[in-house]
This record gives C-alpha cells, sequence and structure tokens, in this order.
C-alpha cells in the first residue's frame, strides 16, 4: 500500500547545466527504516540529499512526505514537515555555547506544535539531548563555544540539533566523515540507539562496516544512477557494485 510508506522518491533527477548529477532516481522507506545510500565520490550522493530537503530544486521527479508532494519546497518547510538532515560539514552557530545551539531548534514552530512547546524548560531539554548524543553533562563541555569543540563533538552537535526538530525522517549526511576511530566508536552506539527508539534514518555514508550494522537496506548511486538496492550482503555481492564502488574504496 502507498499509504504504507513516510518518504517516497519518484525518478527525480537534477541537471546542472549540461551535467546529469542525477538521473530518475527512485526508492520508498518506510517509517522505522534505517536506509544506506552509498556509491564512491561524485555518485550524486549529496545532490540527493540536497534534492529530498529542499536545498536544490529538481529538474524533474518528486519527494512525497507521508502522501504529501514536498518537491521543490524550502528547507525551512520541509523541515517544519518533518524531515531533518545533518551536514558533512558541521553548520553550528560557533560564537554560541553548545547548549545553546540546541536551543535554536526548540524555539521552531515544527516544535512548538508539540503540547505548545509547554513540555519542560527548554536549558533542561537541551542537556537532556547533548547527553543522549555523548556530551558530558557534568562537565563544562555543553557550555564551551561551538567554535572550540573538536571534530567528533560538532559532528555529534550537530545530530542533537536534528533531532531537538523532532523529525519524523532523519537524514545523516556522512555523520562520521572526519571522525577518528575513536570518535566513530563512541558515536556508532547512538546511532544503534536511533534505530531502537523507531527513527526514520537515511544515512549516506563512505564508512561500510559501521554503516552495514545499523542499515536494514542499501541503495548504490554511481554517476547519478542507483544501480543496486537491497540487503547489505547481496548488494555488496552485484558485480556492478563491486566495479562501480569498491575499486575505489580501501576498507
Amino acid at each position: 500500500m502507498k499509504d504504507s510508506y513516510i518518504l517516497e522518491v519518484e525518478n527525480l533527477s537534477k541537471n546542472f547545466g549540461g551535467v546529469t548529477a542525477l538521473h530518475d532516481v527512485s526508492f520508498r522507506l518506510k517509517e522505522g527504516e534505517f536506509l544506506g545510500v552509498i556509491g564512491p565520490n561524485g555518485s550524486g550522493k549529496s545532490t540527493l540529499v540536497n534534492l529530498i530537503t529542499g536545498f536544490v530544486k529538481p529538474s524533474s521527479g518528486s519527494v512525497i512526505l507521508r502522501g504529501k508532494n514536498i518537491t521543490g519546497k524550502k528547507p525551512y518547510t520541509i523541515s517544519s514537515l518533518g524531515i531533518g538532515r545533518t551536514f558533512q560539514m558541521a553548520k553550528a552557530f560557533h560564537h554560541l555555547p553548545a547548549f545553546k545551539n540546541i536551543i535554536i531548534p526548540l524555539c521552531s514552530r515544527r516544535v512548538g506544535k508539540f503540547k505548545g512547546g509547554q513540555y519542560g524548560e527548554r536549558d533542561d531539554i537541551a542537556m537532556d539531548l547533548l547527553e543522549e548524543v555523548g556530551f558530558e553533562r557534568d562537565s563544562s563541555v555543553p557550555y564551551k563555544l561551538a567554535n572550540s569543540l573538536p571534530h567528533g563533538y560538532l559532528k555529534r552537535l550537530e545530530l542533537a540539533r536534528c533531532l531537538a526538530l523532532r523529525s519524523e525522517v532523519v537524514v545523516l549526511d556522512e555523520l562520521f566523515s572526519g571522525m577518528s576511530m575513536s570518535e566513530v566508536a563512541g558515536t556508532l552506539p547512538i546511532v544503534e540507539k536511533l534505530k531502537t527508539t523507531g527513527k526514520t534514518v537515511i544515512m549516506i555514508e563512505h564508512r561500510l562496516k559501521e554503516l552495514f550494522r545499523v542499515v536494514s537496506r542499501v541503495i548504490v548511486l554511481n554517476f547519478g544512477t542507483k544501480i543496486a538496492e537491497g540487503n547489505p550482503v547481496d548488494v555488496m555481492a552485484s558485480a556492478s557494485v563491486k566495479s562501480a564502488y569498491l575499486g575505489s574504496e580501501e576498507e
């Protein structure tokens, strides 16, 4: 049934001048599902994310959220409708303390819809969210300016800001990018917890080992085209995937 899907991407394409960045990509996402999106650099992953979240308008195709056509809407509109995202390069408010970065989405109109926004003190909620993503609540870290935080904390701050919006669909754009192995090891259980709580997540990721621990299905892009879709084991056994993706990956 069509209504059983929380998100539907239908024949999505994007051309930049004479260059096709994404061509006729389609997939559907069920509520509570974790979907991985993989592919070599330049395969169209970032373009796909930007089309879904409204940062780029498609040349053709559509994005449907719970039966509502959101194609080409502004990012803030899509966010208010229930799709939140992180960015490869952390986009924190660098001159604010970490916990104040969380206060901003907590003041959004979307969050205000839940119990009229009166479901606790915002400072306490911000600290709770930071603690969920690995900030030490009783330390000075949540009070430090974002521009003084290590990269791993910045990426987790991105995640906390996204979760603060109470998004129905969470898009994680290379969450582990730039993290050390110890930072990845500390962040992975946080992502695994999202799965156990029933979050609907799209993960764009290059770290396949970590990705496959949490996703039940992956799609593979190459030169803007979807070349495979299915469970990770079957997809990685595909000759086309080995040729297009693993040939450029050393993990």
